[in-house]
């Protein structure tokens, strides 16, 4: 008998769901390889997934439509994603994007009649030292240029993948990571096993690492908590969905030092007593994605992962790859909780926090990917060597992820403490008019306050740093930021989801010299209310970049004539 389409397509899911297992927390992996297979994740394929795994087919629906990369129709055999950060605006993304339409015959959003190409916007891809940047598929390819695009879209229409060994154009970027690279690998968790979990906690405590993510809670007292904690079972989360847009820090990391990251992950398991580790990738890096298997493997074959880790009875943790589904909001904990177990990536109310219940409603670590690859060095050398270094509120030495304009754009790792004028001087960027600082959600630093500091106590932890010259617009930055806030919103506050569209209405009409003084000072208004009145990071600093016009440009921004005025 011959089966029909749908027919087909259950025995597929029916395969998938057996392989993934029929927990809720398979959800997103089930959904992502059901759209492997087929292109797309129909509503067919929705319902019967959903009939699988026992839950209803609008949860199922309400999880799809959350995430980016997550298709519900399909798309072409090539989805072309041009990012549209502001690094790469900077350099020339919107050239980049007439010479797709004109090549392709369609606008963004659309796919070509053939179904052989759809052409998307996206936003940062980690790849903003080499702007512009857009991914075909899984594929990157960087510093473009409307010619390069042509000949991309001509290797696609002659079948390119088929042929080609690696993994885009992507080129090597300045990185002086000089610690990760002087560090003897495993030589940190050698050490770890040698004394006691709660030796290993004391020493990072007094270290003073605190979390290179969005909160820098100190890292020592997290894991205290997590070790003090009851469970049943308990949880290592490597933070991988690097989001921020001018970020990129950790894709070096991964591409680079991947031993050192797992390392963190296995001394952490060592302190708390967890035998579960997860890396939560973003989708952007799926490339990276069969390097790190090859680590992962390797790790297992020395005894570093699995049972009796180095001998010692009883230590037993090994680490799985969860990808992500293109969503900012997980880059917060509690949203990529949310997201594992098979949710909206909806940030939770806390407390609790993660380290009393998290995965599962387990005690759970969540430290990103510098944190860990930062710790094997703090738990190899000692704490007198890492607090010897930095600022006495800012131990230690941060990695910087720099674009914009300047001439020297990568990876540079710095001591806490240099001002930004030092910095700038580093990468190349004297004479700017202005430098974002931890990334969209940080701090716009006019030129008079360089001599500020990159520290905890001045300017935030973030590892950010975006180069404004004095010819660029900010009101053409502050839309670019909105933008991506409006699109980035999860949705569950009204402040947040409702706010960032009043405010970009409001800095287009700044750009259309219509909006009077007493408009932006309503502006200004209701950008404290949404700062105050949103649950999580993003809302709590989205307008960030309203307040900062008005507070450092404002004779620029309402100086603009009306636009179509003679």
């Amino acid at each position: 008998m011959l089966l029909t389409g749908q027919d087909r397509e259950k025995s597929l899911i029916a395969r998938l769901v057996k392989k993934h297992g029929r927990q809720r927390s398979s959800l997103i992996p089930i959904m992502q390889s059901v759209q492997a297979e087929c292109g797309f994740v129909s509503e067919f394929a929705m319902q019967y997934i959903a009939d699988l795994i026992g839950i209803s087919a609008s949860e199922v629906l309400g999880v799809a439509t959350f995430f980016h990369f997550i298709n519900k129709k399909p798309k072409g055999k090539f989805i072309i994603r041009l990012s549209r950060d502001m690094s790469s605006i900077m350099k020339g993304a919107k050239s980049v994007a007439r010479q797709l339409e004109n090549d392709l015959g369609i606008r963004f959003g659309e796919t070509t009649p053939d179904g052989m190409f759809t052409l998307e916007w996206t936003s940062c891809i980690g790849m903003n030292y080499q702007a512009p940047a857009m991914m075909v598929n899984n594929e990157v390819f960087s510093n473009l240029t409307p010619p390069k695009v042509h000949r991309v879209i001509e290797d696609c229409r002659q079948e390119f993948n088929a042929r080609r060994p690696t993994v885009g154009n992507v080129g090597e970027t300045y990185a002086n990571t000089l610690n990760y690279t002087n560090h003897e690998i495993n030589s940190g968790l050698r050490r770890a096993v040698s004394v006691s979990p709660s030796e290993v906690i004391a020493e990072l405590t007094v270290s003073g690492l605190r979390g290179r993510g969005g909160a820098g809670f100190p890292t020592g007292i997290k894991w205290n908590l997590a070790a003090k904690a009851k469970g049943d079972t308990k949880y290592i989360i490597c933070n991988a969905d690097e989001g921020e847009p001018g970020t990129f820090k950790d894709r070096i990391i991964l591409g680079k030092y991947a031993d050192m990251v797992f390392e963190g992950m296995t001394i952490a398991a060592y302190s708390i007593g967890a035998r579960e580790g997860v890396v939560y990738l973003r989708w952007e890096y799926t490339h990276l994605k069969p390097h790190l298997e090859a680590v992962l493997e390797a790790r297992r074959k020395s005894n570093l992962l699995g049972s009796d880790i180095l001998g010692q009875k009883g230590f037993c943790f090994d680490i799985r790859i969860h990808m992500g589904a293109g969503a900012y909001v997980c880059g917060e904990e509690t949203a990529l909780i949310e997201s594992l177990e098979g949710r909206r990536g909806e940030p939770r109310n806390r407390p609790p926090y993660p380290a009393e219940r998290g995965l599962h409603g387990q005690p759970t670590v969540v430290n990103n990917v510098e944190t860990l690859a930062t710790l094997s060095c703090i738990v190899s050398r000692g704490a007198k060597w890492f607090s010897s270094m930095g600022t006495e509120r800012s131990k230690g030495f941060k990695l910087f992820s720099v674009s914009g304009d300047c001439s020297r754009p990568g990876v540079y790792e710095l001591p806490w403490g240099i001002t930004v004028d030092q910095l700038l001087e580093t990468v190349g960027g004297q004479g700017a008019k202005a430098v974002q600082i931890g990334g969209y959600t940080g701090q716009l630093v006019p030129a008079r306050q360089f001599d500020r500091r990159l520290a905890y106590e001045d300017l935030g932890i973030g590892g950010s740093i975006i180069v404004y010259s004095a010819d660029r617009d900010m009101l053409e930055v502050a839309e670019n930021y909105l933008e991506f806030f409006v699109e980035e919103s999860c949705g569950q506050c009204t402040t947040c989801r409702v706010g960032n569209q009043k405010l970009l209405e409001g800095i287009r009409l700044l750009q259309q010299g219509k909006c009077s003084n007493r408009y932006l000072n309503d502006l200004i208004s209701l950008s404290e209310t949404v700062k105050l009145a949103s649950k999580c990071g993003l809302g709590q600093a989205s307008p960030n970049v309203v307040i900062a016009l008005n507070a450092h440009f404002k004779d620029e921004i309402m100086a603009r004539p009306i636009l179509g005025a003679a």
